[in-house]
């Protein structure tokens, strides 16, 4: 997925346009009724990536498959957005400000089941607001009157309505007090134990990805670096990106904290990617050969995939 710069002012004074690479060289699978994590840090994709899955953004290369078919076979926005929803950061903003719960789940119902009556949209709303656990005498609120926790379940209602099978959601608890993130993240395992749903759950807060995801992708400069299940992950991660973000992880525990964890440097330009590992100039194990040749994402173990030229000497 690439993003283009360089219009308006600059085109006029000859300068050419620059190419921002958002994403290169994904793939990821989600099974039915699974919890995927994808985690990075800012800048590294994972809003992009949710966005294209969702729709809202159209990829310039590559495809997006759905049960084994191109996404581009559900149809239009209307019909993808039936099997695929997401949830935003801020509840607030991604709310319309001028209507009432009420009104913008009544909206929802009423352009994906249209043939419903009345009756059976209202006792949907009802059914929706309590399954996220909101009393339906709240929707006749503006989102103004909720707090931070009861907008997000408004949002939740929203994305639930259509019924969906996948849900992206981006970033969803990190706007809320750590009390209310921990209800949040229970709703969204209930509801996917309950109804089934697939989440691909896209995070920076690597204790909550791991608390609420089966597997977990790490994203390094629009790259996906390494892919494993959650345990597996945390037990042995092999990526040194993935190795570093795990150790940066604070701890209470005096015994378990590691002094100066983290990586260093920044993530490099975005605009001009580095010809070989993306991770090259900031990892602490480089070698010559890792600043010329680009690895692929390759088997570690059964499920488990990294993208580094030393995998079998970390993964041992």
């Amino acid at each position: 997925m690439d993003f283009t710069s360089g219009s308006g002012l600059g085109r006029l004074v000859g300068q050419p346009p620059r190419v921002l690479h958002a994403l290169r060289n994904v793939s990821l699978t989600v099974g039915v009724g699974e919890m995927l994590g994808v985690v990075g840090e800012s800048g590294c994709g994972k809003s992009t990536l949710g966005r294209c899955i969702a729709g809202l953004y159209q990829p310039t290369r590559g495809e997006i498959f759905w049960q084994g078919a191109p996404l581009a076979a559900l149809g239009g926005y209307r019909e993808r957005s039936r099997q695929i929803q997401m949830i935003f950061q801020d509840p607030y903003s991604s709310l319309n400000p001028r209507m009432s719960i009420r009104q913008m789940l009544e909206e929802v119902l009423t352009v994906h089941a249209p043939a419903h009556g009345k009756g059976e949209v209202r006792d949907r709303l009802d059914e929706l607001l309590l399954t996220v656990g909101l009393s339906p005498a709240l929707k006749e609120r503006l989102p103004h009157a909720l707090s931070g926790g009861q907008r997000q379940r408004v949002s939740i209602a929203r994305a639930l309505a259509p019924k969906p099978r996948l849900i992206v959601a981006d970033e969803p608890v990190s706007a809320l007090d750590a009390s209310v993130q921990a209800q949040i993240i229970n709703l969204f395992d209930e509801l996917r134990e309950k109804l089934g749903i697939a989440f691909i759950f896209v995070a920076h807060d690597l204790d909550v990805v791991r608390h609420i995801s089966q597997r977990i992708a790490v994203m390094y400069l629009g790259e996906v670096v390494e892919t494993a299940p959650a345990e597996t992950l945390f037990a042995h991660p092999v990526h040194p990106y993935s190795r570093g973000l795990i150790a940066a992880i604070p701890s209470l525990d005096p015994e378990r904290r590691t002094p100066d964890a983290g990586i260093d440097g920044e993530l490099p330009d975005p605009m001009k990617p580095p010809a070989g590992c993306a991770f090259s100039g900031r990892c602490s194990h480089v070698l010559p050969d890792c600043r010329q040749r680009h690895p692929n994402l390759e088997p570690v173990t059964v499920g488990h995939l990294s993208r580094c030229l030393r995998n079998e000497a970390f993964a041992a």
